[in-house]
Parts: structure tokens; sequence; C-alpha cells
């Protein structure tokens, strides 16, 4: 394998290091030499850096310089002097092996790669690194009309370009923590002294902004191809826009960057976020103020969360008044980063909207008991919510004056990021996602929701007349490597052969497995149930491993039937994760369901999803179907299909499960009554 290579300097002069040489530099994807090397972390530095050049010249051309040295490239000039190939360095990273690579010279001309992935600048499929091409691959990549999507997430703010074929051809991010390491923040928050607030600085998802602008202009992103754009925004987060701030978001200068002249606009500089616990007080009054929580979920999709925006306004009206006072306009994270690329406020969507405690699921219009029970003059701070398909303006000249945006391109309506990883796996009526990770999640398409004390239920993002619920369940792949580790001798091989060993239904026997507080159900522990729901101490290894399997996916469909969901002849299961890899885990899974499960890469689903919407709304939103829009996307693999006898199986085994389980949660719950 061949790998493309230019010649550049082991030291890049401070006197090089103008935008000219850094649009070179981005050009370029060199080959590494350092044995052991991470070649992604050095190369994402090295843009990193060249983005922030705008910023700190001096600190980042020295930052520049050390990085460069680390690429131990063959010395040459920066020049357009013709590409050489030469072989990768081998995988066997032992002195040797490397002492021999180099001594093999820098390779011989060599014509341009005349395959289509080296030509178009896409992402490998696997890696999801973008594969840049020469200049002249550039001119021809400028030539692609295409639409943005953006996910202004916890840890980073992230965007993909997708051409009208649908396919990714530009992708990059800047993550807080190593961008702009100037906010101090872990994982992209501040965690207050008490452990349960937590908090980011609006201020940080401004400048990343800038930089990511910064880096696409230096890679040489042709903005004026852009038709639309959409974006995502972590849910439930909330940012409070001081009073004369959209002043200053209709008036921005293309002389200044964003965060230079939005510095004096927030009332609140740390915004609340969703991994934020602190507002319990402020549920309970919620909840108190509409009947109960389960007259909020019906109202709402949700009863009172801790996280959910409601209840985090509410938090900051009781304890900084003055603040909420100040506050002319109150955004979502998502209708926050809509507003940057409008000049003015956004609205909020619909789906997004659903993640607040105040939004009426079924009307669309704000609660007015919520929004009484939570800050006086609410509704005002929060505007009227939108279809989430809506084009809410065209993009500011802010952006069409410095980066080149043409005057037409449309903002669709930004949603959360759970909404726009819907969009991004092209849920269609009776499908479900199952994301089997650290935490397992399950993304349901609904059409008549049945809000429970459980889960949640948001507006559809893609179609204003449909629903999706959200479940998480805590105990995922960290309670899978444990019962591998216990029954399997940390084998992932003999854990699929204890599948293959035994038979669906496993004899009757059934296992519920919590190694931490669940969230659906609240329950803890380990429960094992013989064919005669007689309790018992222990299983086999094999019985072991298929009741762990087995009970996790019924629990999935069970609450996922409490919410209203039903299986539908049409319906298909998208498997994404670290546990889809595994074939006989996905087998279990097509059984229980009783549908066939397909495999599908959701590495950058709420941006991916974004670029979707955009297209979406530039075709008429709600007047188009979004099947429609996607239809020519890549389409997700077959994994597994039912065994023959699946449904019988299984019919009777879900009720068992379910009532068992009803009789563990009693249990667990009868010394607190």
């Amino acid at each position: 394998m061949l790998e493309q290579e230019v010649e550049l300097p082991c030291q890049v002069p401070q006197a090089m290091l103008n935008f000219e040489n850094c649009e070179k530099l981005l050009l370029f994807r060199p080959v590494v030499a350092i044995p052991g090397c991470q070649l992604d972390y050095i190369w994402n530095e090295l843009q990193s850096r060249i983005g922030r050049l705008a910023f700190d010249p001096d600190r980042e051309a020295r930052s520049l310089d050390f990085h460069s040295q680390m690429l131990l490239i063959t010395v040459g000039e920066l020049d357009d002097r013709p590409r050489r190939q030469r072989a990768v360095p081998p995988r066997d990273s032992s002195p040797e092996s490397c002492r021999a690579w180099r001594e093999a010279g820098p390779g011989v001309w060599a014509p341009e790669r005349s395959d289509s992935l080296a030509a178009s600048g896409h992402m490998d499929a696997r890696t999801h690194r973008r594969t840049v091409g020469t200049p002249k691959t550039m001119a021809e990549r400028a030539g692609r009309r295409c639409c943005l999507g953006w996910d202004f997430s916890t840890q980073q703010v992230k965007v993909v370009a997708v051409d009208a074929e649908l396919n990714v051809f530009y992708e990059d991010s800047v993550h807080f923590d190593r961008d702009l390491p100037e906010f101090g923040t872990q994982g992209g928050v501040h965690v207050h002294k008490d452990r349960l607030t937590v908090t980011s600085p609006v201020l940080m998802w401004v400048q990343a902004l800038d930089l990511i602008l910064e880096k696409m202009k230096a890679s040489g992103f042709d903005f004026s191809q852009v038709l639309a754009l959409s974006g995502a925004g972590q849910q439930h987060g909330s940012v409070y826009w001081k009073t004369g701030a959209s002043l200053a978001l209709s008036s921005l200068s293309p002389a200044l960057l964003l965060h230079q002249q939005l510095q004096a606009c927030f009332s609140v500089s740390d915004c609340p976020i969703w991994m934020d616990s602190s507002t319990t007080a402020q549920c309970h009054q919620l909840e108190a103020a509409v009947g109960g929580a389960q007259a909020l979920s019906c109202l709402t999709g949700s009863r009172a969360y801790e996280r959910f925006t409601g209840n985090q306004i509410s938090k900051i009206f009781q304890k900084n008044p003055e603040a909420y006072s100040n506050s002319e306009r109150i955004s979502l994270v998502s209708s926050f980063a809509a507003s940057l690329f409008l000049g003015g406020y956004s609205p909020i969507d619909y789906s997004d909207g659903s993640g607040m405690n105040l939004l009426q699921i079924q009307e669309k219009v704000w609660s007015q008991a919520c929004l009484d029970a939570c800050a006086p003059h609410l509704k005002e701070k929060l505007g009227s919510p939108v279809p989430s398909c809506s084009v809410v303006g065209a993009i500011s000249s802010y952006y069409v004056q410095r980066y080149g945006f043409p005057p037409g391109c449309k903002v669709v309506a930004f949603t959360g990021d759970n909404p726009a990883s819907l969009a991004g796996m092209r849920l269609e009526e009776g499908d479900v996602a199952v994301s089997l990770g650290t935490s397992d999640t399950l993304f349901l398409w609904l059409q008549k929701p049945m809000p429970a004390l459980e889960g949640h239920i948001f507006c559809n993002p893609v179609d204003a007349r449909q629903y999706m619920a959200l479940l998480c369940f805590k105990n995922g792949s960290l309670m899978r490597e444990k019962i591998r580790d216990e029954s399997a001798s940390c084998s992932w091989n003999k854990f699929s052969k204890a599948l293959q060993s035994t038979e669906m239904g496993n004899n009757g026997n059934l296992g519920f497995y919590f190694d931490v507080m669940e969230i659906t159900p609240e329950i803890i522990g380990c429960h094992r149930f013989n064919a005669d729901n007689m309790e018992v101490s222990a299983f086999p290894g094999d019985v072991e491993i298929r009741a762990l399997v087995e009970g996790q996916f019924m629990a999935k469909r069970i609450h996922a039937e409490g919410l209203g969901y039903r299986i539908m002849p049409k319906t298909k299961i998208l498997a994404t994760g670290g546990a889809s890899h595994n074939k006989d885990i996905l087998q279990v899974l097509a059984d229980v369901f009783g549908a066939p499960v397909y495999v599908i890469d959701t590495t950058s689903s709420a941006c991916v999803g974004s670029a979707y919407r955009a297209f979406h709304g530039l075709a008429g939103g709600t007047g188009v179907a979004f099947s429609e829009v996607v239809k020519s996307a890549p389409q997700p693999s077959l994994a597994a299909t039912p065994n023959p006898g699946a449904s019988q199986v299984y019919a009777a085994l879900l009720p068992r499960y379910a009532e068992l389980e009803q009789r563990i949660l009693s249990k667990a719950r009868g010394p607190l009554e």
C-alpha cells in the first residue's frame, strides 16, 4: 500500500508561517516515520495550530515549529514540485524495521494516484480521516455544491460538508480541552465544588466556531459552494443573551472574530449543561405545579429531570435573579449556534424544545403552566418554537464578507444532538436504533406516543407529525464485559460460542444484571430465575451469558413498547456501538425483536444528520418526505435476520420477563414504603 507524501522541512522557520504556506501544509497528509507515533494526533495538532495563528501568532508559531519537527519528513522546500509516493512505515515498530524503512529512501517519482478516494478527498469509511489531495484536486473539490452539518457537542465543535450525492468530503473539528486550554475545561466542562453543578463557558463555544472557520479558510475550503447549513447542539444546555445582544449580533464586523465582538453579550458566562444535576428542588416544584410526574410527562414527554432546561432556567431565576432579569433571550445550545450564523436570534425547534419540560409535545406550543412554574415572562424570552425543518433565514453578511459564503446560503433550524443523530441514521416509521456502548441507548420512531415515567418522548426532527423516543440503559457494555470475564475466561470468542451453543429462550432461564443502579428500571444487583420462576443463585457459564444478552434485549423491547412502540412488518433495527461488531449478539437482538438487524457507521451521525436536514429544509421541509431527500445516502449493511420460530419463543418469554421485573422492583421499593 502506498500513501501520498509531500516533502516538508524538518523545521519550519517562523518567517515561513504565513497563510500561503499554511494552506500548503494543509493540502497534504504526510507519512510519519516515528515508531509508535500517533499520526492523527500530530496532524490534528498541526491543523489546530495553523488555525490558531490568527489568535496568537507568536505562541502558535512556536508550537507549529515543534510539531513540524515531530513529523520527521524528508528535508525539502515548500514548493509545488510533484508528489512522491513512499511505502507506509511497517506495522512492526522495531528499530530494525524503521531503520530499514528510512534507509529505503524517499521513493521514486510516480504519477498521481487515480483512485476515486484520492481524487475526491473523501473520508476513509473506516477511519473517517480526511484524505486531502493536491492543489489541483482542491480546485476540483471547489466546484462541489454542498451543505454543512455542525455539531456543538460537550467536548468539541465539529463540521462536515456533504455534497449533492450525499457524500461526506470534508470534516474538521475543534476540541475544547486541547485547542482552547485557556478556558480550563476538563471534558469540555467545569464541574463545581458541589459535584452537582456542571457548566460550560459560552465564549468557548463562540471562539471554537471562530477557530474552526479559520481552519477551514486556511485549508482552502470553498465556502461559496455552500447552499445551506444546519446543526446540532448538546441537548438541554441553555444560553442567556444579555439585553442589547441582538444589536451586536446584527452588526458584526467582518474585520474581527466573533468572540471579540460578543464578549459582553451574555448575562450568564458559564452555562448549565446536560450533565448538571443540581436542580432537584426545581424539579419537585415543577411536577407539583402541574399535578405530578405523570401529568408532566403526558404534557411535555418526560417527567421532571434535573438536566432539563426548564428546571435550569428556574434555578437561574431563583439563585441569580439579576442575570435572569438582564436576559432578553434564552436559547438552547442548538438555537444559540444557529443565532451565530443568522446574526439574529434563531427560534427553538420542536424537537430540541421537547427536552425542556416546557413544550406541549402534542400541540407544539409552550405550556403556560410550566412556564409560570419556572420563571416570569419566560415565554417572551424563549420566542415561538418552529418545525425542525424550517428555514429560519439567510446567513449573516458577516460570513459572506469574511469567509465568502454566498448571500443566499440558508440556515435551517438547528436541533439537539440526539434528534440530529436520528436524522443521520435515517430512521423511518417503525425503526429502532440501538447504540450498544458503555450505556445502551434506544432511539425509536413513534406515531402514537405513550408518555411514561421512564424514557423521553420528543417531537420528531424530520416529520413534525411524528415523534421519537429515547431510552437509556446504564448497564451496557461494562456489564457484558463483566459476565464475559466471569463466564468466558475474558474471551469474546468463548462468549460468542456460548450464544451459539445455547437455544433461543435459554430453556426458560431468565436473568437481570445491573452492576450499577439502572435507569430503566431503577434496580441494582443480579437476579436469576429458572423456568419455574424460582430465584436461583447462579447459572452455568453458557446459560449465564445467554441470560444476560437475552435479558438486556427483552428489557429494551418491553420498555420501548411501554412508550407506544410497535414492531411493524417493515421494521428494521440499526445497531451501532462496540457490541454491534459481534454477530452473535446481533443475532439475539434480531430474534428478540423479530426484525432484521443492520449495522451503520454513526461516528459523525449528528453532523451528517444536520447536513441531511439542511438538504431537507432546502427541498421544502414539511412538504417533502425526508426519506426521499436522503434515499441516495449510503445504505446500512444487513447483519442478522430472525431465526425461524423466534417470534413464538419470545412471545412467551416477554410477559414473564416483564412480570419478574415488576416483582424485583416491588421488592426493592418495599422497605421505602
